[in-house]
């Protein structure tokens, strides 16, 4: 072991920077950069390094991109979609005049009857003995019209020949008049009560369809009771309740589009009678429509209707998520020319259309913003354009 020097330990010695890492680095760039075939890549490396930062940070900081709409003037159709009911022209809910209990019916859902044609017997013992009973006073009284008569023949005779006072012909007509008004009584009486008991055979007040048979066989029935309900076969309607704010705008004549719910197959149909009644319980008006082409629509089925309102041919429509506070002070925002966002004042149509309708406010090629949540005013973005939508 060497002795220690008087001054103290030896320090360490001190690498060039600080870093050896570092340095070793500087070395070797610089050895590479001495190297005149190295010095390109060198070069391209520093350059691809710093196109690569710049990228990065152009895609971090961009604007986002947002949907926007296109304004475009076209045919606007202004519709009113209600769902209503196909039903008869001239629906009958057939009834019993009389209590009593249903002895056989004979007809079902479905069934087409003529006018007149019986649809129940209803049990009438009690009417027919009524009845009868009517008929047994009346033969009753026509035997005592035959005794009067041939009474009164016999004093005629006799007091043609002398044998019998005027007081006796008298008394003897007026027998026989007595005995033919009893006969008129009892015959008015005995046809009073074979009509009640013929309402007991209960008939189709009118041709058409059975809709309903809600009673069966064997059934006490009353008068309130309903025993079927008839339709007009072929006469169909359809009706739908809209409110009144609306109702307003329609009139007998416009034309509508409708289908069955379920069905993708569309007829056409035109508003026969608006009601101007307001119900109280729904605050609506029964509108009533008449299909135009006969087909196999089934009464009782509900039916989709787009009542065609009015039409504009430069019309200019939005979705309605794009609009804000739509019922108090409705705007929109649009992007410039300069990809900033902007707050625009419109006035849209009160109707209750699948989009809004623009009354002001937007011209052809405004950029109107689809979902204005997803940005603010004075914002920069990156317009998309988004496919138009049906009126």
């Amino acid at each position: 072991m060497e002795p220690a020097s008087a001054s103290g330990p030896t320090p360490p010695p001190v690498q060039e920077g600080g870093w050896p890492v570092m340095d070793g680095m500087r070395r070797r760039l610089a050895a590479l950069w001495e190297d005149p075939q190295r010095r390109p890549l060198i070069i391209g490396a520093v350059f691809l390094c710093a196109a690569l930062v710049a990228g990065l940070g152009w895609y971090v900081l961009r604007p986002p991109e947002i949907a926007v709409l296109e304004i475009q003037q076209r045919p606007v159709e202004i519709a009113l979609s209600v769902v209503g009911r196909v039903r008869p022209s001239d629906l009958i809910d057939v009834r019993s005049p009389n209590a009593g209990q249903v002895v056989r019916l004979l007809h079902d859902d479905g069934d087409r009857v003529a006018a007149g044609e019986p649809l129940a017997i209803i049990r009438s013992t009690i009417e027919q003995a009524q009845t009868e009973a009517s008929r047994a006073r009346e033969r009753a009284a026509q035997a005592e019209v035959t005794r009067a008569r041939l009474a009164f023949s016999r004093t005629r005779t006799l007091a043609d020949r002398g044998f019998a006072s005027s007081a006796a012909l008298d008394e003897s007509r007026a027998v026989l008049q007595s005995a033919e008004a009893t006969l008129a009584a009892a015959a008015a009486e005995r046809r009073a009560a074979a009509s009640q008991a013929g309402e007991f055979t209960i008939r189709a007040p009118m041709a058409g369809v059975v809709l309903v048979r809600p009673i069966d066989n064997g059934q006490v029935i009353g008068p309130e009771t309903t025993l079927f309900q008839l339709g007009s076969g072929d006469d169909l309607e359809l009706q739908a309740d809209v409110d009144e704010a609306y109702a307003d705008a329609l009139r007998p004549g416009m034309s509508a589009r409708a289908a069955l719910s379920g069905s993708d197959e569309i007829f056409a149909a035109r508003i026969s009678e608006v009601s101007p009644r307001i119900d109280p319980t729904t605050g609506g008006r029964l509108v009533k429509l008449t299909p135009l082409a006969r087909g196999a629509i089934p009464p009782g089925r509900s039916v989709d209707v787009t009542i065609v309102v009015g039409r504009r041919e430069d019309g200019v429509i939005v979705p309605r998520q794009a609009v804000l506070d739509a019922t108090t002070e409705p705007k929109v925002y649009v992007v410039d020319q300069d990809g900033r966002v902007r707050v625009r004042a419109i006035a849209i149509l009160d109707w209750p259309s699948l989009n809004a309708i623009i009354e002001s406010g937007l011209v052809a090629g405004d950029r109107v913003v689809l979902t204005p949540t997803q940005t603010r005013p004075s914002a920069r973005v990156r317009a998309r354009a988004a496919v138009a939508q049906g009126n």
